[in-house]
Formats: structure tokens, C-alpha cells, sequence
């Protein structure tokens, strides 16, 4: 009994040591979704935020994202703030303003919509940082075959960081 108590305790540790960060998602009221993850890539250096996930919901031009971002906030001199989607073209689609550091929530996600593309439309999903610009872990696909991680220049489309909407300021 006392080798079963040996052989279960470390067991136990092990085990309740492990969890599953994924969110529960919904898509009952939409046609198409995507669910994408990147668990840890290693590809980005500490002052640059990376694109983690990407979830999709709703109805062609009108579709919900949610996308999940990694980035190295340290409070308003150094935060995410915001995500975008673009076009292969390097137009500005869609763009979520994050109004506030996340130095305690890492990674976070924040939704945006209405997304007005079609289901097979090919888009990046990219994060930008306040003080250092884009990353260039983004995700790549179109709503109906899903997005994957994919790399992409930071200076591409660089202009964007000028056009709006942009951030008025920092919350905390």
C-alpha cells in the first residue's frame, strides 16, 4: 500500500500541473469558422507582438475575429496596441484598437467586427506594438480553409501604421 502511495503522489502533482488554456467556442450562429492555434513559436524577439490565434464566425461580409495575441507589454510605454486584418495587397480591411497594456493577461484575445470579406478572401491577421511597429508572426488563410501561421516583413505595408482609426491614448 505504502509503494501505491509513492507511485500516485507524483501522479497527482503531474497531472494537476497540466491544464487546457483553449477557449470554448461557439459558432451556432455562423456559417464558417476557422480555429488556428500557434502554440509558442520562438520566432519573435522581446519588443514585438505575434498573432497566436485566429477564430472566425459569422456570415460572408459581415464576420466576426477573434484573435489571440502574444506581445510583451509592460504597461503604456510598451503594448499591443491593436490587430489588424489586411489584404494580400497590403490594404487596410479591419482594424481593432486596444485601448489598454495586458501585463497580466498573456497571451489575450479581443474580438473585432464587422469583417467585410468573402469566405474565400486570402488576408493576414497581424499585431502591432506601440513603440517597435508590426511583428512578422501574422496568420494567413481566408475564412472558409482556415488560418495558419505564417511570416510575414514587417516593413510590408508599413504606410498603415498612419492611417486610421488609430489609438487616441493608453488607458493603463
Amino acid at each position: 500500500m505504502r509503494y501505491k502511495f509513492i507511485f500516485i503522489l507524483p501522479l497527482l502533482y503531474i497531472l494537476s500541473c497540466s491544464s487546457d488554456n483553449s477557449p470554448n467556442t461557439d459558432n451556432s450562429s455562423g456559417e464558417e469558422n476557422s480555429n488556428t492555434e500557434n502554440p509558442d513559436s520562438g520566432e519573435q524577439n522581446n519588443t514585438l507582438a505575434e498573432v497566436t490565434k485566429v477564430f472566425v464566425s459569422g456570415n460572408e461580409n459581415n464576420y466576426s475575429f477573434s484573435v489571440e495575441i502574444k506581445s510583451p507589454d509592460t504597461g503604456c510605454d510598451q503594448y499591443a496596441n491593436w490587430w489588424e486584418v489586411i489584404s494580400e495587397d497590403g490594404e487596410l480591411i479591419f482594424r481593432r484598437i486596444l485601448g489598454h497594456s495586458h501585463v497580466n493577461e498573456q497571451p489575450f484575445s479581443r474580438s473585432g467586427s464587422p469583417v467585410a470579406i468573402s469566405k474565400n478572401q486570402i488576408v493576414y491577421v497581424r499585431a502591432h506594438m506601440n513603440n517597435s511597429g508590426y511583428g512578422n508572426v501574422v496568420f494567413k488563410g481566408s475564412v472558409e480553409t482556415g488560418f495558419e501561421k505564417s511570416t510575414l516583413e514587417s516593413s510590408f505595408a508599413s504606410n498603415l501604421e498612419n492611417v486610421s482609426p488609430l489609438p487616441q491614448n493608453c488607458a493603463f
